[in-house]
């Protein structure tokens, strides 16, 4: 999916987050948006997700076929966050397969595959409220990065995890990114060393308008 964004800024009450950012997000490209805690590189994947709105500026959505509307981005877009909730009552399974009821699994996986992926076979009717932080983290990135989407977006995805988890979830993007559009925020290395182009979301705090 290619991402276009034209003088886009973003403002709550009188602070502007960021102005005048002008992009290009390429299909099949890997993306990393940099900058300190606080300097909105959330608020930016938000906008990219179709979650918010741009206060002022333009931003577009298309792939080869067609450009997609807000309404339809969901469809195309997975997105793991520290700030996304997993439905808690659910056991493990049940949350996946409410998962695939809105994104099917690449490559023909199943819930069952997934759990596998996890490592979670012990925790298979387990209630996510039960879950380890970490775990849910796992769970979140899995259901992104394994979801047949054409954007994957990756906002601080190695919060909550150790040093185990973290090489888990770079082998995961190895074996499962594919040629999709992948965008990660973060301020930790290791998150986007696979990305082949940054952006520091510093470079658009101080435009005029």
């Amino acid at each position: 999916m290619d991402i276009v964004l034209k003088a886009v800024g973003k403002r709550y009450r009188l602070e502007w987050i960021f102005r005048q950012l002008s992009y290009e997000f390429h299909s099949g490209g890997r993306y990393a948006i940099l900058g300190p805690n606080g300097s909105g590189k959330s608020t930016l994947m938000k906008i990219l997700s179709g979650h918010l709105s741009p206060s002022k500026g333009d931003i577009s959505f298309q792939n080869s076929q067609q450009t997609f509307d807000r309404d339809e981005l969901y469809r195309q877009i997975s997105y793991a966050a520290p700030y996304i909730d997993l439905i808690e009552e659910f056991q493990l399974l049940e949350a996946i397969r409410f998962h695939q009821g809105f994104k099917p699994l690449l490559r023909n996986l199943n819930a069952e595959a997934l759990v596998e992926l996890l490592g979670f076979q012990e925790a298979r009717q387990k209630e996510i409220r039960f879950f380890s932080s970490g775990m849910k983290q796992r769970l979140k990135l899995a259901l992104a990065i394994c979801s047949d989407t054409d954007l994957l977006l990756l906002d601080e995805p190695t919060t909550n995890l150790d040093a185990q988890g973290m090489d888990w979830y770079r082998g995961l993007v190895a074996e499962y990114g594919g040629e999709r559009t992948i965008i990660v925020a973060s301020n930790v290395a290791g998150d986007y060393a696979f990305c082949e182009e940054s952006l520091n979301i510093l470079d658009w705090k101080k435009r005029r308008k």
